[in-house]
């Protein structure tokens, strides 16, 4: 759970260094797939509704590049994470100019 949260805690969202976005990026997919899929809901319940948004930045950019299962554990995180943001926070994360 901690690794969760300091891995949310910094994103590089005004980067321009497409690396450091990567980085980044793998960094929260191996942590996301290391949860277990009973842990996931305390979790997401966890952040607040900034961290929910960004959250669900980093499962739509997961879901652009899959790795090995990392799609169905993403699937994990979107349904949780949508019952806590709901549908704002799917349109806040799909017409943000920044990405994560």
């Amino acid at each position: 759970m901690t690794a969760f949260h300091v891995a949310l805690k910094n994103p590089p969202i005004d980067s321009k260094n497409p690396a450091v976005k990567e980085r980044a990026q793998a960094l929260v997919l191996r942590v996301l797939t290391s949860f277990k899929s009973s842990d996931i809901e305390p979790a997401v319940k966890s952040l607040d509704k900034n961290g929910v948004d960004l959250l669900m930045k980093y499962i739509y950019r997961g879901f652009e590049k899959p790795s090995d299962n990392s799609s169905a554990i993403l699937l994990q995180w979107h349904e949780k994470a949508f019952a806590v943001g709901g549908l704002g926070s799917i349109i806040r994360v799909l017409t943000a100019r920044k990405s994560v």
